[in-house]
């Protein structure tokens, strides 16, 4: 009979609204943490995936590096570089150097000015 008393009482702890309030709001809080944890995971994922193709980029620029390499290491390669950034030229080969023309734009203002009043104020001068 004491044992029926002990477990009887102990049931009634457990049952208590005290208790089961404070076992819901646990169960609260841990479904509040899942769903931080949820919130952070998909911000991982997001991130993986840009630094994936950040990784992807990066790859792709280290090839195109190591080509360039290669190719600078070739006679060809080297002579077409320097050709590039220095603008020379071989023997019996001609360089064309285009200017901008500063009077062609005082041209392009003057004849946007035609009008009466600028063929007035031009009499005047």
């Amino acid at each position: 009979m004491r044992n029926f008393q002990d477990k009887n009482k102990w049931r009634r702890i457990v049952e208590s609204k005290l208790v089961l309030m404070l076992l819901s709001i646990l169960i609260l809080v841990f479904v509040w943490g899942m769903f931080g944890f949820v919130d952070k995971m998909r911000e991982t994922v997001k991130n993986k995936k840009i630094a994936e193709s950040k990784m992807a980029e990066l790859v792709k620029s280290k090839e195109k590096r190591l080509s360039d390499i290669e190719k600078l290491k070739t006679e060809i390669g080297l002579e077409e570089s320097i050709r590039e950034k220095f603008g020379l030229a071989k023997e019996g080969e001609g360089v064309i150097v285009i200017l901008d023309d500063k009077d062609q734009a005082s041209v392009s203002k003057q004849s946007t000015e035609n009008g009466f009043f600028s063929f007035v104020k031009n009499w005047f001068k």
